[in-house]
């Protein structure tokens, strides 16, 4: 094998995000740098923003204080809500699609026609979704260093692999790769619409194929089957479709890959809680995800 360490950062709502960066920051507090060890990044949804994040040459410890600073509200601003659908709502739409699909195409495609669907609600937020993801990373601009940011196409449900030679814009990239069908727009690239990468998988793992070492976070678990209790379990990967973690992680290791998994530990759960998405796990899952991080250090020796 030619390259030496992928670090894959998986999806799992604003907690995820949070506790990835925790993670990353503990493991560089005792002695494991992977801003810098990693080769290549493989980011989905939430993990994509971790990516451009960890991507973007500043330190992991300003990664984590970044995290555990709430944003400043600014004063005057009257800002119009985007439309939305009732949270509830879309996440009961995501189960029964999840309960229906035979395959993963299956479920891809229909998650991908959910989300062309509640784009005649969801559209008009469009643009001010796209700012709202902007704000969140620290460059605009692709690293020099090899990333991929993981989204499916819509229409076909098909993989989307974006990186610094797509021609695609970083934002656009990231932007669709958290496209979480039915809550926020699907997303327009060169005459195509995207959505949330985790539609394929939480990880994506297999994406770092041909790398020596690939360390995973995955905020999610690597469930397969029936997820922990929370909103994902519409995203459900039954072993015999080849698409959850534990597959991928084996397809790894079957060419040479030495992988290590890292899930979030008991005290993380209860920092994540089970609303993901909610922006005030951001802060406790940080925390819970720093004091493993350091933990999970002794783990990863291989680097």
């Amino acid at each position: 094998m030619v390259h030496n360490v992928a670090l894959v950062l998986g999806g799992g709502g604003a907690a995820g995000n949070a506790w990835e960066i925790g993670v990353i920051a503990g493991l560089a507090e005792a002695g494991l740098d992977m801003t810098e060890a990693a080769d290549l990044v493989v980011g989905t949804s939430a993990g994509a923003t971790a990516a451009a994040q960890v991507r973007s040459g500043i330190p992991a410890a300003e990664l984590l204080a970044s995290v555990l600073s709430p944003p400043i509200q600014p004063v005057g601003q009257n800002r119009e809500r985007p439309p939305s659908l009732p949270m509830a709502t879309v996440f009961e739409r995501m189960r029964a699609i999840g309960a229906a699909a035979t395959s993963a195409a299956d479920l891809q495609r229909a998650m991908g026609a959910f989300g062309l669907e509640s784009d005649s609600i969801l559209g008009p937020g469009a643009e001010q979704r796209r700012a709202m993801v902007a704000a969140r990373l620290p460059r605009r601009e692709w690293p020099d260093r090899p990333m991929i940011v993981v989204a499916v196409n819509a229409h076909t449900g098909e993989l989307a692999a974006f990186d610094r030679d797509s021609g695609v814009d970083l934002v656009d990239a990231v932007t669709a790769s958290t496209a979480l069908p039915g809550l926020v727009p699907t997303v327009s690239i060169n005459g195509a619409r995207y959505i949330d990468g985790g539609v394929r998988s939480p990880d994506n793992a297999d994406l770092a194929s041909g790398y020596a070492h690939v360390v995973v976070l995955s905020p999610l678990g690597g469930w397969s089957g029936t997820p922990p209790e929370g909103q994902f379990e519409g995203l459900r990967r039954p072993p015999e479709w080849g698409m959850d973690l534990a597959g991928q992680v084996e397809g790894l290791r079957k060419q040479g890959s030495r992988v290590e998994v890292i899930t979030p530990d008991a005290d993380s759960r209860a920092a994540m809680g089970t609303n993901q998405m909610d922006l005030a796990t951001r802060i406790p899952a940080a925390r819970a995800g720093f004091a493993q991080g350091k933990q999970e250090a002794t783990r990863v020796t291989f680097l």
